[in-house]
């Protein structure tokens, strides 16, 4: 059985996962560390949302002014709670759209991160004793444990591909022990 993280190319077998090179002075040696990034699938960001609301308004109050000065004095006030209303919703969205979560494995670590609406929710463990379960089955969310620790995670991936998620991160934690090495660099674990 090859190992899941060749020391030449480690990101060769991840899917949600990528590879990241810790600068040798920052760690005392080349380590390197694994980030998942999970997000939010949206359709706007917040700059593209706030122009589509501007010209929104700017065509609503235009033909709720036509009507005004036409005679129809109440069309202006519904209009403007029209706007309120739908500028309200989109502010819900737009605090959302930045929602992700962030799983760094680093040599001696696992931080877990999950913003959500500007909230961080944060957990550190040893990788050595993470246990990473279903919350309650297949599809439900990723139950990482340890140390008197819990944090789910998995919200923005398919319920479908949360079982493959949990299984990168239990290979990821098995080879973490001895650090992932850069090609040309020996690991004395290995």
């Amino acid at each position: 059985m090859s190992a899941p993280f060749a020391p030449d190319r480690p990101e060769a077998h991840l899917k949600f996962g990528q590879v990241h090179a810790a600068p040798a002075e920052s760690r005392g040696g080349a380590a390197v560390s694994v980030e998942w990034s999970l997000k939010r699938n949206c359709s706007f960001s917040p700059a593209q949302l706030l122009s589509v609301y501007a010209s929104l308004c700017v065509i609503s109050l235009g033909i709720a002014t036509c009507f005004w000065l036409g005679g129809a004095t109440l069309v202006m006030p519904f209009a403007w709670v029209e706007l309120f209303l739908v500028g309200l919703a989109l502010l819900v969205y737009a605090r959302h759209a930045a929602d992700r979560e962030l799983i760094t494995l680093l040599p001696g670590r696992l931080v877990v991160e999950h913003l959500n609406g500007g909230r961080i929710e944060r957990a550190e463990f040893v990788p050595d004793w993470v246990r990473v379960e279903p919350r309650d089955d297949d599809r439900s969310l990723i139950e990482l444990s340890g140390q008197g620790r819990v944090i789910a995670v998995g919200r923005y991936v398919r319920p479908e591909l949360r079982r493959a998620l949990a299984e990168e991160f239990r290979t990821a934690l098995r080879q973490m022990p001895g650090g992932w090495w850069p090609a040309g660099v020996a690991s004395d674990t290995a």
